[in-house]
């Protein structure tokens, strides 16, 4: 009984803790039906989710050339967004592009259809990829296998440059769900992945395909320990962290723009504020400075 109320207390301690969060599921497997990804979508605002990311997976080959998937519009998913569980506000959808890929060279960082989506994953399923994805690329999310043994190992170099660089790993939850031999697979390749990063920089998310799939910001939070993350980082884990995610690819979109100005000004005035030519060995820069003091 004593231990009982112990957990009991812990738990009320961490919802406390977390009760001014905003929680985000950054994973909703996209499918062709519309009334399944309504309900997806309700479920998550019921369950107190104020952000979520439908995720169009794209895997290319090199036997046929494939078209990336362009995103639904949201109002073409639902009509009317439904309102967030505890909040005044309805949910915000974001799309979501992850690539599979096993060479890099399918990665086209100049794309056009990148930028139809909010966030760029991408889902390594070589050493080599993975270690491009960590150093190189211009993404937001390094997807983890769940559904399988890694072939390659984590190495701390690639996994600690991510972490400087901003991008995020991912591991997703759904697939423990639906078997038993990938909830080994998930446990396990989650726990190699946190070990390694420390618990830094690690989202967790659903993967869902369907609203049962869907579980409760607090449950993840308890799932997310089992993979090895700490209660705080756990707590991160789909609030905090998923919040630098979308600073992060706000930037990416931002980084490669370039702003020009241009001061505009009368002939007679730009005459007049030319510096003299005693003054050429002076920085054009501390001369302008100057001017404008004066």
């Amino acid at each position: 009984m004593p231990f009982a109320v112990a957990i009991r207390v812990s738990a009320s301690a961490r919802s406390h803790c977390y009760i001014m969060s905003v929680f985000m599921d950054l994973n909703l497997t996209f499918s062709g039906d519309k009334s399944n990804m309504q309900r997806m979508i309700e479920t998550a605002a019921h369950l107190g989710f104020s952000t979520v990311a439908v995720n169009y997976t794209f895997e290319p080959t090199a036997k046929k050339k494939q078209e990336i998937p362009s995103p639904k519009p949201i109002n073409e998913l639902m009509d009317q967004l439904p309102i967030v569980q505890g909040r005044s506000r309805p949910i915000r959808v974001l799309n979501r592009l992850t690539l599979v890929m096993s060479d890099m060279c399918y990665f086209r960082p100049n794309a056009a259809e990148y930028r139809s989506f909010d966030l760029i994953a991408v889902h390594p399923t070589t050493e080599k990829v993975f270690h491009a994805a960590c150093m190189q690329l211009d993404v937001d999310i390094i997807s983890i296998s769940v559904m399988e043994k890694l072939p390659f190992f984590f190495k701390r170099a690639p996994v600690s440059g991510a972490v400087e660089r901003g991008v995020v790993f991912e591991v997703s939850y759904a697939a423990a769900i639906r078997d038993a031999t990938m909830r080994r697979y998930t446990i396990a390749n989650a726990v190699s992945l946190t070990e390694t990063c420390k618990g830094k920089n690690v989202i967790v998310s659903s993967a869902a395909e369907k609203p049962l799939e869907l579980r409760g910001p607090y449950d993840i939070i308890n799932l997310s320990m089992l993979f090895g993350l700490s209660d705080g980082d756990a707590g991160k884990a789909v609030s905090s962290t998923c919040r630098s995610v979308l600073f992060h690819a706000e930037t990416r979109k931002t980084a490669s723009g370039v702003i020009s100005t241009k001061k505009v000004c009368s002939g007679t005035t730009c005459q007049q504020e030319a510096p003299p030519s005693s003054s050429c060995d002076v920085p054009a820069a501390k001369r302008v400075k100057t001017q404008q003091m004066d």
